[in-house]
Order: C-alpha cells, then structure tokens, then sequence
C-alpha cells in the first residue's frame, strides 16, 4: 500500500480491517461487529484487539494521527472510513 508515494507495510490483520472500512465508507461500526467481520464469530478474544489495530492503521496511513482523516472514531459508536 501506499501513502503519498510511500510503502506502508500492512499486517495482515491491519490490511483486513482497512480493507472492510474502505469497502463499506461513512458507514460506522462498532468493535463487537469488526471483531467477528476480521477475527471470525467463533474466535474469542478481546474487542480491545480492534481498537489497537484502529490506533495501528492510523499512525500509518494518517498525516496527523491524533485529528484522522480516513479512519475515524465515532465516540460511543465506533468506528467508519471516510475518503
């Protein structure tokens, strides 16, 4: 992938999940629902697993990761991507 002409390495899990929110724009979903879209319904884990990776995507696709762009939290909501 690549951010003004940059190659951002993605893990796999990072790829998925960017993949969803841009697949699907403006359209906000919460952690329990992008933990069974990416992780799978029948994993059991910790929904702070989605919100680390959120925290991860940002930091490298965003010019400001404190004020996002592109992937945006929608406070008590969750989560959406905006282009």
């Amino acid at each position: 992938m690549f951010v003004s002409e940059t190659e951002i390495e993605l893990a796999n899990k990072e790829y998925e999940l960017l993949f969803f929110l841009a697949s699907n724009p403006e359209i906000v979903f919460d952690k329990e629902k992008l933990y069974d879209k990416i992780w799978g319904e029948d994993m059991y884990g910790d929904f702070n697993t989605v919100k680390e990776h959120i925290n991860r995507l940002q930091k490298k696709i965003e010019k400001d990761p404190a004020n996002p762009v592109h992937i945006q939290t929608v406070w008590g909501a969750g989560y959406r991507f905006l282009a």
